[in-house]
């Protein structure tokens, strides 16, 4: 049931993993929840049932961010709610594994950097100035701690998250006293969909030992509640 009162948050790729699990936590918290994920993917209405099951609304908008328009749809849905948006987790991303030359596929690699960088960026431009205006509001980025340093066999992820560190860094510098703040979530190795996404399920990476996506959204979102960085 809709409640105006009650604040409400964003979760991209939001229909499985980390982003399910960030959903859950925003909905035990007391939050009505905007999810997102691609057209393509089904399992939003399974991150809706367990949204709805807390008593909190969930609000669900397929959108393909790796286009500028589908962009654009979702931070028209979220205005079209005519509510402040209280937290965003900008979960959605993807990557892409192989040998750089002869093995990943360019127009897959540009794929991923429209997600994983683009539309980081555009969704920013689009949540932060009203909330900088409000004074008050969370924004919570998936990176990872491969952006952390080089990362072969990954490279061009690699330097997605590199890209979006320092981007975070940088523009919660500028704002540093407007009320918002904004925290980097840099997983290690997380059992969920992705490596077999990356098509990375059987190589060193893919079969090592993971951390439960349950485990890294807490820590993140404990950290986003505390306001650190």
């Amino acid at each position: 049931m809709t409640d105006p009162h009650r604040p409400l948050a964003l979760v991209t790729g939001a229909s499985s993993g980390i982003g399910y699990e960030l959903a859950r936590l925003f909905a035990a918290d007391g939050h009505d929840v905007l999810i997102t994920a691609s057209g393509q993917n089904d399992g939003l209405e399974r991150t809706a049932d367990a949204v709805r099951a807390t008593g909190v609304e969930a609000i669900v908008v397929k959108a393909d961010l790796t286009e500028y328009d589908g962009v654009e749809a979702l931070a028209q849905a979220l205005a079209g709610t005519g509510r402040p948006l209280a937290a965003a987790a900008l979960n959605a991303g993807v990557d892409v594994g192989g040998y750089f030359v002869g093995g990943t596929d360019l127009a897959a690699e540009l794929k991923m950097i429209q997600l994983n960088v683009v539309s980081q960026v555009h969704l920013t431009k689009r949540l932060l100035p009203a909330m900088v205006e409000r004074g008050a509001g969370r924004l919570l980025y998936t990176a990872s701690i491969s952006g952390t340093m080089p990362t072969p066999y990954e490279a061009v992820y690699g330097g997605t998250k590199a890209f979006l560190i320092s981007f975070v860094e940088a523009v919660k510098e500028e704002v540093k006293d407007s009320g918002v703040s904004f925290t980097l979530l840099l997983p290690g190795e997380v059992d969920t969909p992705f490596w077999h996404r990356a098509g990375m399920d059987t190589t060193k990476l893919g079969l090592g030992e993971k951390a439960a996506p349950t485990k890294v959204a807490q820590e993140g979102y404990e950290a986003m509640k505390a306001g650190a960085g």
